[in-house]
């Protein structure tokens, strides 16, 4: 498969060096230049098949090409070790659950999957040289990279996270594993972050030094795993007889996640229609409204994974549809919520269904509430476990919440980070003295 450029400025790609350089020359964003529909039958037959059977299907026809048959089969069944339920909430909601793997959120797959995929890439050349992997997080996206690629061998990961805007669990996901995994405690919002690790990759100096990837979604080996979900979910709500006129509700921040459903759909996936759900960063609901796209700085709230600004993946969203506007906002429709209308919807499912909503999770649940129409059912991403949202979640519902014992242990590790501001000057200097060692 051949993979080209958003912006279009720079040379088509290879699997492997769209997935090892992750942004391409003129810092747009990869896109594989066919999208394969799948067969009919396996739609037919969709939801006879285990989640690790969907995956392999949909695995091959997006990377088939460039990868030996056996051993994405043993990429695909490492990263799966868990399973995403449906989880029923009323008659028409239900929650598909994303929070079920390493690091209970739904980043684990693309991030184990990209871990191995890299592996296998570096495998092949065999020259002993360090991948550097760039990571900025809001929240969940460090944790799962982190984990994922701990102890990888010819691998370290550097995981960029603004001061003061995540969650003390999450937080300690990615800083105290220590190992090949470095935290860098940045003075600055998401959007800061991932400035930096852009930054980094269009500098030929630091590029001289070090072998620099990206395991942020604007990865494709991180963010097209994703679409294994939403096969799933329609096989499974198809197996209880409630897959037509299906929306599915994806709550957004950097839109990786939702861009891989959208690449599912246009692989022939009969979802009706989208619904991406924001927080109070909503610049993606008002270019819904408006056809204009203004980023902006972004804003701190409860759902601290969807504080992003300037999304990246809009480019890719853009490029799927040829930036027809009409196409765009009749598949996808928007929602946007505060943080005391998220606290309240976290509130109402709790005391309706007895169904504990982390705060991101709380955004596609209340658009589907707010948004199905008459004969449709609708299917919510519940992104990560309440437990790493304690607080806030506690203080919503009124009800302790238990931390899973995955969690708890997280929380047991001394804290390793390095202080950063938020200049690239700095982060380079940074960086080219970690070369030399």
């Amino acid at each position: 498969m051949i993979y080209y450029s958003t912006n279009g400025q720079a040379p088509v790609a290879t699997l492997e060096k769209a997935v090892v350089k992750g942004l391409a020359e003129d810092k747009g964003l990869y896109m594989p230049q066919q999208i394969k529909p799948l067969p009919t039958d396996f739609y037919e037959n969709i939801e006879k098949m285990t989640f690790h059977e969907i995956a392999f299907q949909v695995a091959s026809s997006f990377f088939g090409e460039d990868i030996d048959k056996d051993a994405l089969r043993n990429i695909v069944n490492d990263t799966l070790s868990f399973d995403c339920p449906v989880h029923q909430i009323n008659e028409r909601i239900y929650s598909l659950e994303l929070f079920h793997g390493p690091t209970l959120a739904f980043k684990d797959v693309g991030a184990r999957f990209m871990a191995r995929l890299l592996q296998y890439f570096i495998g092949k050349k065999d020259n002993g040289k360090l991948v550097n992997v760039l990571v900025a997080t809001s929240g969940d996206t460090g944790s799962a990279v982190a984990n994922g690629f701990l102890g990888v061998e010819g691998i370290h990961v550097y995981v960029l996270y603004p001061k003061g805007k995540v969650s003390k669990i999450q937080e300690c996901q990615f800083t105290t594993l220590g190992k090949n995994i470095t935290a860098l405690e940045v003075e600055g919002t998401f959007d800061d972050c991932q400035a930096l690790v852009k930054n980094a990759f269009m500098d030929t100096e630091l590029n001289a030094h070090m072998q620099l990837t990206s395991a942020n979604s604007i990865n494709v080996a991180r963010f097209l795993p994703q679409a294994f979900y939403y096969f799933n979910a329609y096989a499974r709500m198809k197996a209880l007889g409630k897959a037509d006129n299906l929306v599915i509700c994806v709550p957004s921040g950097n839109f990786g996640n939702i861009t891989a459903a959208l690449f599912g759909h246009a692989m022939g996936l009969p979802i009706k229609r989208f619904i991406a759900a924001n927080n109070a960063n909503n610049v993606f609901y008002e270019y819904l409204q408006t056809g204009k796209y203004n980023p902006r700085a972004s804003i701190q709230t409860i759902a601290n994974a969807m504080d992003v600004g300037a999304p990246s993946n809009f480019a890719r969203i853009i490029d799927l549809y040829k930036n027809d506007y009409n196409t765009i906002k009749t598949l996808i429709s928007g929602a946007t919520y505060n943080d005391s209308q998220i606290k309240d919807a976290m509130n109402q499912c709790y005391q309706a269904n007895k169904y504990v909503l982390d705060p991101h999770g709380a955004c596609g649940y209340q658009a589907l509430c707010d948004g199905l129409n008459e004969g449709e059912y609708g299917v919510f991403c519940e992104t990560a476990h309440p437990a790493k949202f304690k607080d806030t979640v506690e203080s919503a519902i009124g009800t302790e919440i238990e931390i899973p014992e995955r969690l708890a242990a997280f929380m047991k590790g001394s804290k390793q980070s390095v202080m950063m501001d938020n200049t690239f000057e700095n982060f380079k200097a940074f960086l080219m003295q970690e070369a030399q060692q």
